[in-house]
């Protein structure tokens, strides 16, 4: 029924392999489905995927049988691994609320059992956490973006999560903000929803070097040199929410493109 999204499941990218950097990561389908919709997905550079589908928390093998699935309050949004942890951007509030009527938090998951570990304020996220990321141990979040705006925000916080810094990008405004973020390769790369979707790319330093149209807003990870597994979330029949990845490799013209081509 989705096959043109799992058509990668069993097959590895003879590119990655004979560049010499990750013949393991493919494309792979998350076992089952869930009531929330996907919004990220990490790895934690070994064999393991974590999904987060908002309020389920999902660890898998990296075929994507389930290892460990935990409820979770919503809306669990965008994660990152460290340093054996899972840190996930989670908002409480509203989201995306002119008047900053948001909650939003950081949750700490042990990377192996996903045990809760500690919660951490992030109220500056004025707009509601959505996404995350960490680059040289720290931690970067962000969120929504009500029409008005012309900029989008990332928000930087040290390894204790004390408030360092809020960044600006010079992006146009994004439906509902920015949803997912990867640092890879020295470079950011955000997803954002729109029709069309949003692709961002920014240096270390935020400084923006292209608007792309591709959709990476469910989810977006690095994991070799130019090689990215980007979300899908098709639907059941039953409206209910289902996960996969891509392989994808970055692209000067279009920011990022699938590996290969899908037929159906």
């Amino acid at each position: 029924m989705h096959r043109r999204f799992y058509a990668l499941s069993v097959l590895l990218i003879s590119a990655v392999g004979s560049a010499g950097e990750s013949p393991f990561w493919h494309g792979v389908k998350c076992e089952g489905d869930y009531s929330g919709h996907l919004q990220g997905v990490c790895t934690n550079e070994e064999a393991a995927l974590y999904w987060s589908f908002t309020t389920v928390l999902v660890k898998t093998d990296h075929a994507g049988s389930i290892l460990k699935k935990i409820a979770v309050p919503g809306h669990h949004g965008d994660l990152c691994f460290h340093n054996e942890m899972l840190y996930v951007a989670v908002n409480l509030g509203k989201f995306n609320d002119p008047q900053g009527n948001a909650d939003s938090w950081v949750y700490v998951y042990d990377a192996e059992t996903l045990e809760l570990k500690a919660k951490h304020e992030t109220q500056e996220v004025f707009h509601g956490a959505g996404g995350m990321d960490v680059m040289n141990d720290r931690f970067y979040v962000v969120g929504g973006l009500p029409e008005g705006f012309e900029e989008n925000y990332v928000y930087e916080y040290d390894s204790q999560f004390r408030f360092q810094k809020k960044h600006t990008l010079k992006s146009g405004w994004t439906k509902l903000g920015i949803q997912t973020a990867a640092f890879h390769d020295e470079v950011w790369w955000f997803g954002c929803y729109g029709s069309p979707p949003v692709l961002l790319k920014t240096d270390a330093k935020f400084k923006m070097l292209g608007r792309y149209k591709f959709d990476n807003s469910l989810g977006i990870v690095g994991v070799a040199k130019d090689q990215f597994l980007v979300a899908r979330g098709p639907r059941t029949q039953e409206n209910r929410c289902m996960g996969a990845l891509r392989l994808a490799q970055s692209d000067e013209k279009q920011g990022l493109v699938f590996a290969t081509e899908i037929t159906d």
